[in-house]
């Protein structure tokens, strides 16, 4: 994906997902909370079909994206769908927000539990309480703090009562070392000269620089690192100019090798993708799924998983480049399945690896639920960098975060 320095991706901003009931108010609760009309709101059981997603700064929160789902009791056959598209949208909830509204609770339960074994931080709220008799109110307060063991949160839309309270809650609910990922980790610090070899090509849209080009940038920037961009036909002329060689390279995956024939002996190589292996993912894990290359055959399924849905280029690194590296080794009938977005098979078996993005359009949690379903089925998996470093030789010379 391609943007502008001054766009913050939804990827980085923290995800809050609100579940519950159809007509349980959620809609409602999601304008009330962001002060927007984010959702419609309707008498009308099913009126939130797909998720909404609200990209916006939230005090004290900073940036987040609120998601408001379908209810998760939706009926029949397209409600099966919406349901579809809610469990979706739990895999990406990094702090979850269920409303209760009865004493009939089973449901919101079972949602609370996942969210529990995901190690996922839950808030139950009681929604509507304008609603309510005094005595009903604190009834149900009461019920839901015996049954999820945690302090509940009284909310009504109409009133904002509680809404305060429950962004200052949130707050202090923040996965334990939110925010404290670095994408570089502690391979540079301040005044370090670092060099970004970022290929302008057809891939990098006119006026615009790829979105981790546009992260890495700025966490270097904010490291108070010495920064020079160039082009990989300009590299080797802004080696020469030089006074010292760049503590660090981190170079697009696609010229790994060019870069690292000509790098200085003392500076250290990495690539975009390897950072963000270990940013939005789990770096040893890859790793240890990249030695499944060498034994894949002329017969093995390799699945391609990208993020973005654009549309197909010419010498795209998904779509071309490392099938075409891959079959070069192994012959020309292996296969090579691709998927993009959030299309995702649900079973992994067929396939002897996984080759997943460097995953810059989706957040941590999403990237890690994927990472876990393709453990538990065994799967070996890595990704674009890892891939590329792996099949050209030099995997072991790279810097990692």
């Amino acid at each position: 994906m391609a943007v502008t320095l001054n766009e913050t991706p939804s990827g980085n901003r923290l995800h809050i997902g609100i579940f519950g009931k159809t007509n349980s108010g959620k809609s409602s609760f999601i304008n009330a909370f962001s002060g927007q009309k984010v959702s419609i709101v309707a008498d009308v059981a099913g009126t939130t079909t797909d998720p909404v997603y609200k990209a916006m700064e939230i005090y004290p929160l900073g940036p987040c994206v609120l998601i408001d789902t379908a209810g998760f009791d939706d009926k029949g056959e397209l409600g099966a769908l919406r349901i579809e598209k809610t469990e979706l949208a739990a895999q990406k909830t990094e702090l979850a927000i269920i409303l209760f509204c009865e004493e009939e609770m089973k449901q919101e339960m079972k949602w609370y539990h996942y969210f529990k074994e995901k190690n996922t931080p839950v808030i139950p709220i009681l929604s509507k309480t304008d609603l309510y008799m005094p005595e009903q109110r604190e009834h149900l307060i009461e019920l839901i703090r015996k049954t999820t063991g945690e302090n509940v949160c009284p909310v009504s839309a109409a009133t904002g009562e509680g809404i305060r309270e429950l962004k200052e809650l949130l707050a202090r609910k923040l996965p334990e070392g939110y925010g404290n990922r670095m994408i570089t980790g502690d391979l540079i610090s301040a005044d370090d000269l670092v060099m970004l070899v970022m290929p302008q090509d057809i891939q990098a849209p006119k006026g615009r620089l790829i979105l981790p080009q546009v992260q890495t940038l700025r966490e270097l920037l904010d490291k108070k690192c010495l920064v020079m961009s160039v082009t990989t036909d300009q590299y080797l002329a802004a080696l020469k100019v030089l006074s010292k060689p760049p503590k660090l390279i981190i170079t697009d995956s696609q010229v790994f090798s060019y870069v690292y024939e000509h790098k200085p002996q003392r500076s250290m190589l990495t690539s975009f993708s390897v950072l963000f292996a270990a940013y939005k993912g789990d770096l040893p894990y890859y790793i240890e799924g990249a030695k499944a290359i060498d034994s894949l055959t002329a017969d093995s399924r390799v699945l391609i998983a990208e993020c973005c849905t654009h549309a197909p280029l010419k010498e795209d690194i998904g779509r071309v480049k490392i099938p075409r590296m891959l079959k070069k080794r192994f012959g020309e009938t292996l296969k090579v399945d691709l998927v993009s977005g959030t299309d995702y098979p649900e079973d992994l078996t067929p396939y002897d690896l996984i080759i997943q993005c460097g995953a810059c359009m989706f957040n941590r949690k999403y990237v890690m639920y994927r990472i876990d379903r393709a453990k538990k089925q065994q799967i070996p998996m890595t990704n674009y960098g890892i891939t590329i470093a792996h099949l050209t030789g030099i995997l072991e010379h790279v810097s990692l975060p």
